[in-house]
């Protein structure tokens, strides 16, 4: 059964920085891409980040513009977001998502990512 479960999100003030976690079970997690979406109510999920399966290629969506990090631990099985200059137009829920293919090179649409952590609330107060 695959898990992914999130932590790190909460409550920030403007120009302030966030960790967030996700931990993954289930999978292969060396074979697997990962990827970080958010989501507004009414909207639809975009791609925050999303590194490949080795940590040699990210992807950043535009709004990010520098501020935010994506990363991985092998041995920890584990997906990071770091997430620096954080401005109110950034809350909203987080999730971690993994693709339903190994060896995932695609173009971060969200029907490519059969697995999703619970959401995380992250709020940046003005």
């Amino acid at each position: 059964q695959v898990q992914l479960v999130e932590s790190g999100g909460g409550l920030v003030q403007a120009g302030g920085s966030l960790k967030l976690s996700c931990s993954v079970s289930g999978r292969t997690f060396s074979s697997y891409s990962m990827a970080w979406f958010r989501q507004t109510p009414g909207k639809e999920r975009v791609v925050v980040a999303f590194i490949n399966w080795s940590g040699g290629s990210t992807y950043y969506g535009d709004f990010v513009k520098g501020r935010f990090t994506i990363s991985r631990d092998e041995a920890k099985s584990t997906v990071y977001l770091r997430m620096n200059s954080l401005q109110p137009v950034d809350t909203t829920v987080y999730f971690c998502a993994l693709p339903e293919d190994v060896f995932y090179s695609g173009d971060y649409q969200s029907d490519d990512f059969g697995y999703w952590g619970q959401g995380t609330q992250v709020t940046v107060a003005s």
